[in-house]
């Protein structure tokens, strides 16, 4: 007998559940969907406002680029898998911050904090969390200042608070994060110790290009 799938219960655990569960998209799961699709093009619209604004202000953008991701369905069932969670819509919402991705390229390290300021200080927006790995890199080098964030989504009979992760960075750090993932994404590393010194080596490199560069931006600008 088919086994049943009901989004208003809890379902136990199981690889196989959550597997089962994203492959039937049933309505509520393809709803929930639309709407963190929705939240993408609330906060993209909102930087694309501010840089457009800061043109205005300072005779330059910025933003270099704004890109946007929504967590396929395959990545979410893994996600519910690995942190042992039911496969319903309530534990996505809940449990999962990264199902809508937001990434901002900034120019200077200057800007990504002043875009970061300038879009939390809108009073719809509501940070979650923040953790800043620019000040605090990981300890592959991975530099970015990530935010999350809850923005109201306004449907025909409802308002919605959905979470959306935003990613900043700038172009050195995208550059490098970039390399890394084609470099590393779903292989097999045999002489792995040698590789993660090697791209943290790197990373430390852009990053001094980084602080250079900006440095270079304030002398010039004074």
């Amino acid at each position: 007998m088919e086994q049943k799938y009901n989004d208003s219960l809890p379902q136990l655990f199981s690889r196989d559940n959550a597997r089962k569960w994203i492959e039937r998209r049933t309505m509520p799961f393809r709803s929930l969907m639309a709407y963190y699709n929705c939240a993408i093009m609330e906060v993209t619209t909102k930087f694309n406002v501010l840089n457009e604004e800061f043109s205005l202000q300072h005779d330059r953008n910025p933003i270099e680029t704004v890109k946007s991701r929504l967590k396929s369905p395959e990545s979410i069932a893994e996600k519910l898998s690995r942190k042992r969670l039911p496969p319903s819509t309530d534990a996505v919402e809940k449990y999962i911050n990264d199902v809508a991705g937001v990434r901002v390229v900034c120019s200077f390290i200057d800007d990504v904090y002043t875009v970061a300021d300038a879009f939390l200080m809108q009073d719809d927006i509501t940070l979650i969390e923040i953790k800043d790995y620019i000040k605090n890199p990981k300890d592959n080098g991975y530099r970015s200042l990530h935010l999350i964030i809850e923005v109201p989504i306004f449907l025909s009979d409802e308002k919605r608070s959905m979470k959306v992760e935003i990613q900043l960075r700038t172009i050195a750090m995208d550059f490098w994060a970039s390399l890394d993932h084609q470099i590393k994404y779903k292989k097999h590393i045999s002489n792995e110790e040698h590789v993660f010194h090697e791209l943290k080596d790197c990373a430390n490199s852009i990053a001094e290009i980084d602080r250079r560069m900006s440095k270079l931006k304030e002398d010039i600008d004074d």
